[in-house]
This record gives structure tokens, C-alpha cells and sequence, in this order.
């Protein structure tokens, strides 16, 4: 079984490709290029559904309190800053979502900087804090038990595998198409 903190890097490596295919895009309309129909809209959801609504809410709801209850300082900490910084990226998306093209290619280069960032710090210190402060036993399980309920209610598009998928899709869609694949 799969330890929480390594279900959320694993999603990490899903959202990272993501920000792969969504500069490529911003990069495209910074210069006056266009994308196909829907695919913004298309890609705001997928950003919205996977990255928010499935592993933020993994983390906001689950890791973080934990983190807290297990002695993890929360003012001014590193739970915090994590929390400000999802909250940042919401309000990214929201101003991605509106205006001109211009406009939503600068939303997207600060959203793709900012979450590269933020997966960084979570991968390097948050996540490693997190295994040191709770047992293989109850702690995890219940965590493990929590994401399983997120993707159970979420559905398919919230597992890795449904992630994947969609951020091939949105890779494919572009003309001509972007490679996403990690060394």
C-alpha cells in the first residue's frame, strides 16, 4: 500500500505535466496564436476538478489537520503557507478564466510558476515533515482512508489514472500536439 504523502507526490508528477501542456498554451497566446475550441475552458476544469477539488482537498482536509493535531506549528508555518499558496492558485485560475488572451497567458505563466513552486516546497519539506511526525499505524491509515473517500466521491477523473488520461487529451488537442511525457 501506498503511503499518503506518496499518493500526493504521484499526483504531483500528474500536475506538473499539466503545467507542461498549460505553458505551452499560455506561451501560444502570449504570442497571438490560438488554441481549439473549448480547450481553456476544458483545461480551467481539469485544473479546478483534479488539482483543487481532488488533491488540495487531500491536503486542506486531511494532511494539514493532521499535521496540526500532531504538534506541526500552524501560524506562520509551513501548513500555512501551503494553504495561502492553494488559495493564491484559486484566485489564478479565477483570473485565467476571464478576459482577453493576454490577459489569461500572464494568469496561467504566474499560476505555472507559482504551483512549480509550491510542489517543490511539498515535495521537499512538507511532505518529508509529514512522515516524520506520524507513524506507519493510525495516522496513515486514517489519511489513506480519507483519500480513498475523496476519490470515491470524486469519481474516476480524480484517480492518477483518470488524470493522466485527461492531461493527455489536453496535450493531444493542441496543434500540433505537446509531448508530456517525464524522464
Amino acid at each position: 500500500m501506498r503511503s499518503p504523502t506518496d499518493v500526493l507526490r504521484a499526483e504531483h508528477v500528474v500536475i506538473l505535466r499539466a503545467l507542461s501542456v498549460l505553458e505551452r498554451a499560455a506561451e501560444r497566446l502570449a504570442a497571438g496564436g490560438a488554441l481549439p475550441a473549448g480547450w481553456w475552458d476544458d483545461t480551467l476544469d481539469w485544473l479546478r476538478a483534479f488539482a483543487d477539488r481532488n488533491h488540495h482537498a487531500k491536503e486542506d482536509n486531511a494532511l494539514f489537520p493532521a499535521m496540526i493535531k500532531a504538534g506541526v506549528p500552524s501560524p506562520g508555518g509551513p501548513v500555512d503557507v501551503m494553504l495561502e499558496e492553494h488559495e493564491q492558485g484559486r484566485a489564478l485560475i479565477a483570473r485565467m478564466a476571464e478576459g482577453a488572451s493576454p490577459h489569461r497567458a500572464a494568469a496561467a505563466s504566474r499560476y505555472v510558476q507559482l504551483l512549480r513552486e509550491h510542489i517543490d516546497k511539498e515535495n521537499g519539506i512538507v511532505f518529508p515533515l509529514a512522515e516524520a511526525v506520524f507513524e506507519e499505524g493510525a495516522e496513515m491509515q486514517e489519511l489513506s482512508r480519507e483519500f480513498d473517500r475523496v476519490e470515491a466521491e470524486l469519481g474516476a477523473p480524480a484517480t492518477l489514472e483518470g488524470g493522466e488520461a485527461a492531461v493527455a487529451r489536453l496535450a493531444a488537442a493542441l496543434d500540433p500536439p505537446l509531448d508530456v511525457r517525464v524522464a
